[in-house]
């Protein structure tokens, strides 16, 4: 399995809400997700580079950060490593996951 030690996530508070961008290999940006909290819970609304995947992982991490954090959340991701294997494009999932949980945690105190 090829290292990918280089993904990361960089983040900015914009007052009470969140963003985070993630990144790895050559960087660029894939997709975007925005979940926000409404009276029917925390909407998502997702956009796609034409031809890119990373709207799989953005579309679920940007909910799950907004119902924790209790805010506006916007996540950003582009990483593109050539040719890599099922078990690869997981631990990219693994990765950003973990990114985004460490963030939560840490912004809540624990």
């Amino acid at each position: 399995m090829r290292n990918l030690d280089d993904i990361e996530l960089h983040a900015s508070r914009l007052g009470q809400d969140h963003l985070l961008v993630i990144t790895g290999g050559a960087a660029h940006i894939g997709a975007a997700s925005v979940s926000s909290q409404s009276e029917d819970g925390v909407l998502t609304q997702t956009s796609a580079v034409p031809g890119h995947k990373e709207h799989v992982l953005t579309d679920s991490l940007a909910h799950k950060a907004a119902a924790q954090l209790g805010s506006t959340v916007v996540i950003i991701m582009g990483i593109h490593y050539d040719n890599l294997d099922q078990e690869e494009i997981r631990e990219v999932g693994r990765i950003s996951e973990h990114l985004v949980e460490e963030y939560i945690r840490k912004q809540k105190g624990e």
